[in-house]
């Protein structure tokens, strides 16, 4: 005692009682071991009448300490925040970036085998005529990622292009004007040329793409909003509030002391009250996601509508072939007798254009050759996108109620509260012992009367209620896609003013039944059992694949002019 009274550390008239209850030494070496580098840490207390966040009676902190305290409370928090919240963040910019990969992989791959397919049986004809099936991928791939496709008009005009110019080929003994194309396309309901194939394709084209490209801007909207909220800003009322419950105890002599868990719970439901009212609308969202990613398993599966795709469009070209002379018959009943065409065109017969009958592609034939090493790794992309949806389906579930409970997962942490298990032992915001006040609900209207951080609950946050509405438009799009149905919806990466094939209901939309919507008109079939008139052919001829696919660039041209 007499070394340290020489020593300055302890009045002349101080016992060694006296002098462990002011002594700043621990308060010290915890400064140091957090990183501190303060000028000055007094040896005892000292009046804290320049504080202005933690009790002015005697204390170890000088004002540059609680001003330094104050600053590393606002990184303590913000850092806090971003460790918690960083699984979710990580969680959706890795499945997001995942699922888009594997969509677009599909696409290719699902490009690639129908084209080694074609080429496998028809080699160069087929080669000069890609650009039809380039050309449709092109459109759905452009659909996915957020361009202004209407998936339904494009097919629809796909297939009334494509008539025309077959129409064209079949009758090549009459001059087809631009103006009888015009006609015949009116015709094209009616006449069913291609069966029942368009009809199919497109319910379940549309239903399966409208599905995914929702699906992963969903979890686009989901990755920016979990980005954003994170790192909404501190309030100076907070950072009071996150001083006096991490660091006052240092300047009270307990730097070891940590708060009490209902304490930190109040501290954080007001530091957090905005965020916690984005729960609603976030858990609507991952019920829509959810929904969503159902579909991507069941009824709106990819694979069951890119898989068969070759095989439908072949079915589709032979019901053309198949009913060439009822549609003959039925386009001049109602567009009139055509010209017919001179002697150079109508003697070439058709007979030396085809020369044989596209057949149908059994999935049993596949071929276990290089086009077979394409098909098998279809597969295995679709079986990875599978695993993708079922994964993010288990993730999505596990983000719940994720912002309403961040105060509680800041609050377990044992670096940051006491625990239930020290109710007597912890910081309460004046010493140690009992924390009494009642804890508050989650939300901005219920800090009214936080007695931890004064919060304005008249002035709710603009970047927050940003992300609500940015969740709720998502949740919106998502149920209208649970349902087959694009609604407008515009992104960063949306061209023009946008478009949707979709009714644009704000609700849930009605569901479709058979693979249509109710409300589609029923298509007319072609009468079959009339006369034929002496003028339209007689028979169809056999139309070969290489001359389709002529047929359809040609139709895909008409289609861009």
């Amino acid at each position: 005692a007499n070394l340290l009274q020489e020593g300055g550390l302890l009045p002349a008239s101080g016992t060694l009682a006296e002098f462990k209850a002011r002594n700043c030494s621990e308060v010290r070496e915890a400064c140091i071991a957090k990183g501190f580098g303060f000028s000055h840490v007094p040896h005892q207390e000292i009046p804290g009448t320049h504080l202005r966040v933690c009790l002015q009676g005697n204390t170890c902190c000088t004002e540059e300490m609680e001003d330094r305290f104050g600053q590393q409370s606002k990184q303590d928090f913000e850092n806090l925040v971003d460790e918690m919240s960083h699984t979710l963040r990580s969680t959706f910019v890795s499945r997001h970036k995942r699922f888009d990969e594997f969509f677009l992989e599909l696409l290719e791959n699902t490009e690639r085998s129908l084209n080694d397919m074609f080429m496998r049986t028809y080699g160069k004809p087929y080669m000069q005529n890609a650009e039809v099936f380039e050309n449709l991928f092109a459109e759905l791939k452009r659909y996915y990622t957020g361009g202004n496709v209407n998936l339904e008009e494009m097919l629809n005009d796909f297939w009334s292009r494509l008539l025309e110019r077959m129409f064209t080929l079949l009758n090549s003994q009459y001059v087809i004007t631009e103006d009888y194309l015009e006609c015949i396309s009116k015709y094209t309901d009616q006449l069913k040329p291609f069966g029942d194939v368009p009809r199919k394709l497109k319910a379940q084209v549309t239903r399966a793409f409208i599905a995914a490209r929702t699906f992963v801007q969903g979890l686009s909207v989901g990755r920016e909003v979990a980005q954003r909220v994170s790192k909404v800003s501190s309030t100076p009322a907070c950072i009071r509030a996150v001083t006096k419950m991490l660091y006052c105890p240092f300047c009270q002599s307990m730097p070891g002391v940590k708060p009490c868990k209902n304490y930190c719970l109040n501290v954080m439901k007001g530091c957090l009250a905005n965020q916690a009212d984005l729960d609603p609308e976030w858990n609507q969202y991952i019920d829509a996601m959810l929904l969503v990613a159902q579909r991507l398993e069941g009824p709106f599966n990819i694979e069951s509508v890119m898989e068969p795709i070759d095989v439908k469009i072949s079915e589709a070209i032979m019901n053309m072939q198949d009913n060439s002379a009822q549609v003959s018959y039925r386009v001049f009943q109602g567009c009139g007798q055509p010209k017919p065409a001179g002697i150079t065109r109508s003697a070439r017969g058709v007979s030396d254009v085809f020369n044989a009958r596209f057949r149908p592609y059994s999935p049993e034939e596949r071929p276990t050759t290089a086009a077979g090493t394409s098909l098998d790794r279809l597969r295995i992309v679709w079986n990875a996108m599978q695993h993708s949806v079922v994964d993010i389906k288990e993730k999505l579930k596990d983000f719940k109620k994720f912002w309403s409970n961040l105060p509680e997962a800041m609050c377990v942490e044992d670096r940051v509260t006491a625990g239930n298990a020290s109710e007597e032992e912890c910081w309460n915001g004046h010493t140690k012992g009992r924390y009494f006040p009642e804890v508050q609900k989650d939300g901005l209207t219920n800090q009214v009367n936080n007695p931890e951080v004064g919060v304005d609950i008249t002035r709710p946050d603009t970047l927050i209620r940003q992300q609500i509405m940015a969740l709720r438009v998502m949740t919106n799009k998502l149920k209208n896609a649970y349902n087959g149905n694009d609604i407008y919806f515009q992104d960063s990466s949306d061209e023009g003013s946008g478009s949707g094939s979709g009714s644009g209901c704000t609700e849930v939309c009605p569901t479709y039944m058979d693979g249509t919507a109710a409300t589609e008109i029923p298509v007319v079939r072609a009468d079959r059992s009339g006369p034929v008139d002496n003028s339209a052919p007689l028979c169809a001829p056999s139309v070969a694949l290489p001359t389709v696919l002529a047929l359809s660039a040609l139709a895909l041209q008409r289609q861009w002019r």
